[in-house]
Parts: structure tokens; sequence; C-alpha cells
């Protein structure tokens, strides 16, 4: 780790309580009516970060958390609490990390140096996909698109405000939470919709 990985691990623990105390209108959207997509989910596909295609009809019947991530970021040591999550829900869940610069220039590696940092630090084995833009702007990653636009999913408009803003799927392909980044992984609430003890 670089010393501002170090110092961003550091930090990390005054962040999320910040984040506690903010109210949940704050941090999270939900998918009040179930609203459905009005393209389907499963049409979507992306690049991993060793380049090969992944279809996301690959996921069906399976609960799905989004996240953009980047490796100098304050919520940086998030990708040890999803991948926490994704050992916890192995076979119920899959993790897409979607690494990016938008932020502050917080993920300035390319793809590869992204994978290694994130093996080494965090043993990440979840799916990484090529570095791309989240922010609803030109050249927005395909997935996005998706997730920012109601026309597409039905009902949200919400881009990411930082690194580590989490989007679940259900495992009919709708989208039903996002959560801001300084909501953990492994909050009660987002363990409990994993396990399908709530909406």
């Amino acid at each position: 780790m670089t010393t501002r990985q170090i110092i961003n691990k550091g930090i990390y623990p005054i962040l999320m309580l910040f984040g506690k105390m903010k109210s949940k209108k704050e941090t999270t959207l939900f998918n009040k009516n179930d609203k459905k997509p009005l393209i389907p989910f499963y049409d979507l596909k992306a690049t991993l970060n060793n380049g090969n295609g992944f279809l996301f009809e690959h996921l069906k019947g399976k609960k799905v958390l989004i996240v953009n991530t980047a490796s100098n970021c304050g919520y940086t040591s998030q990708y040890d609490d999803l991948q926490k999550l994704s050992e916890l829900y192995a076979g119920k869940l899959i993790i897409l990390g979607f690494p990016s610069n938008d932020f502050g220039e917080q993920e300035k590696g390319d793809d590869k140096e992204i994978a290694t940092f994130c093996k080494i630090n965090f043993g990440v084995s979840f799916p990484l996909m090529k570095k791309s833009i989240v922010l609803t702007k030109n050249g927005q990653n395909e997935v996005y698109q998706w997730l920012t636009n109601s026309d597409k999913n039905g009902w949200n408009e919400q881009a990411p405000v930082w690194n580590f803003c989490k989007y679940i799927i259900n495992e009919d392909g709708i989208l039903t939470h996002y959560f801001a980044q300084d909501v953990s992984p492994l909050t009660d609430e987002i363990q409990n919709i994993i396990a399908g003890n709530n909406k």
C-alpha cells in the first residue's frame, strides 16, 4: 500500500462513524412500488478487467450488488467488507466491482494494477470490471446508464455520489435499492435484503 492508502485505511472508521449519524433518507433509496425495468437487466453486458466479456444473463436467479470502486479513496477499505459479504452469501449473491476514476483522481491505475491491488490487500475474488465512467456524462458505462436512468431501470435516477455506492438487483432482475458510500456492505439492512428477510 502507498502512504496515501495507509492513511485512507486509518480514516475509514471515522468516515463510517459519520455515515451512521446520517438519516436513512440521506443514504438509501428503494423501489417503493416494485417497479420493473423497461429494459431487462439480463440484456446488459460488461467487460471484465482481463478483457473478457461478461453477460448478465448468467446472473439470473441470484441477487447482484453493483458497486463503483477506487483504490485511493477513504472508503477503499470497503473492499474488505465486500469480500466478506461475497463469502457469507456465496451461491446467493454476486458482487460486481466497477473501478472508476470519476471522483478526484482516486483510481489512476490501469486494470492490471487495480486487480493486483485488490487481490494483495483485500483478497478480492468477486468480479472486477474494466475501469470505466460511472457518472451520467459522455462515455458512461452501459451498466451505469441502466442503473441511473428510470426509462431503463423503471424508477431510479440516482447516480453514485462518491466511490463505493451500491445498487442491489434482485433474483428477477429488478433494481431494488441504492445505498450511498457511507453505508457498510455488512450492515444488517443489506444482509437482510440479500438473505431475503425483507424487501
